[in-house]
């Protein structure tokens, strides 16, 4: 298919945080397999060992972008221009070791931000419409309802795949089938932005890639 009757689709992008690990990522990445969807993989560099790296070397084999999600999963206003450098650097270094490539993107621990942050870090930033996924009383059912409510052309999607989230698995295998019936097709957050020719700006994090504002001032 051509780029542009690719782009003309309806698009949206499953990402996936606080990995990788040996068992949710896993199952996560059977699911994808499953319903042959590729995602976004934002990996913290602290969660990266050998045994976790051949997990996410399978994520990039099966056509998944490798993405950062800081070394420490710290709230980074709160550290030194040097230190968000080496946080970020800890963990494109380790992608790129074990995967062959380094991240092009950047999701920032808790979504805080600062001017610091985007003068420092040299990747497009990226946060996504969530589904409180990281709190175990939200229910499989209730993920569900606020994946399915929330979709629209251009949307990033921000879930979990860290150890323990299977409630996240169960519902990714639910909304998929469901938001393939109705037209929408999945793509990488990379892919996304490529198909629907969006340049990266300066000063902007990315939820809707249709619909940006540039933060400023502590906002989004």
């Amino acid at each position: 298919m051509c780029s542009t009757a690719f782009s003309q689709n309806k698009l949206v992008a499953l990402s996936f945080d606080d990995g990788p690990n040996t068992t949710t990522t896993v199952q996560m990445l059977d699911v994808l397999k499953k319903h042959d969807v590729k995602a976004s993989f934002f990996v913290i560099g602290k969660n990266i060992n050998e045994e976790s790296a051949k997990v996410m070397v399978r994520a990039h084999n099966e056509g998944h972008d490798i993405e950062n999600h800081s070394r420490t999963h710290s709230a980074m206003p709160t550290l030194s221009a040097d230190s968000i450098k080496s946080e970020i650097e800890f963990t494109s270094a380790l992608v790129a070791k074990y995967v062959g490539e380094r991240p092009q993107l950047f999701r920032p621990p808790y979504i805080a931000l600062n001017k610091t942050m985007f003068d420092n870090i040299d990747l497009t930033f990226i946060c996504g419409e969530g589904s409180n996924d990281w709190e175990d009383n939200v229910s499989a059912d209730q993920r569900v309802e606020k994946i399915l409510a929330s979709a629209k052309d251009g949307l990033i999607y921000l879930l979990h795949d860290f150890e323990g989230n299977g409630k996240t698995v169960e519902a990714v295998d639910r909304i998929i089938p469901v938001l393939k019936e109705r037209g929408f097709t999945f793509v990488t957050v990379r892919e996304l932005m490529k198909q629907k020719n969006i340049k990266p700006q300066p000063g902007v994090i990315y939820t809707d890639v249709l619909n940006v504002s540039k933060w400023k001032d502590g906002n989004k």
